[in-house]
C-alpha cells in the first residue's frame, strides 16, 4: 500500500518532505504535484523505477522521461545547453515547460532517446516540487502521472491513492492539480520544435 502525505501547499512542512525524499532514496516510486500537473518519480538511476513507470503508463522505449531539476545551475549538469538555447531556456524557468537537449555522460543511458541521445529537463515552480528537490539534491526522474486510456491526468491526490495503491510507494497531495501536462519543446537541433502544447505559453518558442 501507498503511503499518504497531506502536505501544505505553499509552506511543505519539513519533516514530511524528509519522509518522502527517503522513500525516493531506499527506491520508492512516488506520485507528487507540479505546477503542470501530478507526476510519478523516483531517483536518478533507479532502473527499477523507471521500469515500473513503464509498466504502468505502458511506454515505449522511444518516451522520453524527465530529469526535473531544482534550478538551472542543476539542470546545466545534465544536458548541453548551447549559447543559442541558453537564454530561452533561462527565461522561461521556472514554470511548466519541458526541453528536449543532448544529454551529458551524468545521465544515465536507459533514460536517453535510442537514437538522438537526448532527455528531457525541466525546472518546476511549484513550493512542493522544490521542496522535494531541495531535500533530494539531485534531480527527480519524472513521467506526467497519466494512465493508459485516460484522456487527462488525475488531479487529486486521493484519486491517485485509489487508484495506484498497489503501483506506487508513496502519494503526496497538496490541493487539487492541473490538468494540463508541460508544454515540450524539442532543442537539440538549436530551432525550437514545439512537440506538445500544455499549460506553457507556447508562443515564445514560434
Amino acid at each position: 500500500m501507498a503511503r499518504y502525505f497531506d502536505v501544505h501547499p505553499e509552506n511543505p512542512q519539513s519533516r514530511t518532505i524528509r519522509q518522502v525524499v527517503d522513500i525516493v532514496r531506499e527506491g520508492g516510486l512516488i506520485a507528487y504535484p507540479t505546477d503542470s500537473c501530478f507526476a510519478f518519480g523516483c531517483k536518478l538511476g533507479d532502473k527499477a523505477g523507471l521500469d515500473r513507470i513503464r509498466d504502468i503508463r505502458k511506454l515505449d522505449e522511444r518516451h522520453h522521461f524527465t530529469l526535473v531539476c531544482r534550478d538551472f545551475a542543476q539542470l546545466g549538469q545534465f544536458v548541453k545547453v548551447d549559447n543559442s538555447v541558453f537564454r530561452l531556456v533561462k527565461a522561461s524557468t521556472p514554470g511548466p515547460y519541458t526541453f528536449i537537449l543532448p544529454a551529458l555522460r551524468e545521465v544515465p543511458r536507459r533514460m536517453l532517446h535510442p537514437k538522438k541521445h537526448t532527455v528531457g529537463v525541466r525546472i518546476p515552480e511549484h513550493p512542493v516540487a522544490q521542496a522535494l528537490l531541495a531535500e533530494l539534491g539531485e534531480p527527480l526522474v519524472s513521467s506526467t502521472l497519466l494512465l493508459p486510456g485516460d484522456e487527462e491526468p488525475m488531479t487529486q491526490g486521493w484519486e491517485i491513492k485509489e487508484r495506484l495503491d498497489h503501483l506506487v510507494d508513496a502519494v503526496i497531495d497538496s490541493g487539487e492539480c492541473g490538468t494540463e501536462p508541460t508544454t515540450v519543446v524539442d532543442l537539440s537541433e538549436g530551432e525550437p520544435e514545439i512537440l506538445r502544447v500544455g499549460a506553457g505559453d507556447p508562443a515564445r518558442f514560434e
